[in-house]
């Protein structure tokens, strides 16, 4: 094996490196869950109240022909927004989890380490001292 596959095989053994690839792809796929939840459940009932209103169909017309105009798709960057508002409000909340986990687990006392056999010497000779 030459001396680059051997470092590739390295690197990749690396947890980190396969965390991030496993991050990545849970990720991408969050994402498609969010993009199909706003999509499909909350900005329909919110374009119902609106008024019939589909977001990424609101646009402005800035020019262009009338078969192949230029537009401005405010709508769709709306629809991209609230994207990221769910995807930012669901990661604030599991890194609070998280972090009120971690608390309590610091919070936890910890056990007494357990005597060195210097001081269990130490500890028995103070006691054949007091007899």
């Amino acid at each position: 094996m030459s001396k680059i596959a051997t470092e590739f095989k390295t690197f990749i053994n690396r947890g980190s490196v396969l965390d991030l690839a496993i991050g990545v792809i849970i990720g991408a796929a969050f994402g498609k869950i969010v993009t199909s939840v706003i999509n499909d459940i909350i900005m329909p009932p919110l374009g119902l109240i609106l008024g019939n209103v589909n977001f990424t169909d609101l646009k402005i017309i800035i020019g262009g022909a009338a078969d192949k105009p230029v537009t401005l798709n405010y709508g769709n960057f709306i629809q991209v927004v609230f994207e990221f508002l769910v995807i930012a409000i669901v990661i604030f909340m599991v890194i609070k989890g998280f972090n009120s986990m971690k608390k309590k687990e610091e919070a936890a006392p910890a056990a007494p380490p357990e005597p060195s056999a210097t001081e269990k010497l130490l500890g028995e000779i103070r006691d054949l001292l007091k007899k």
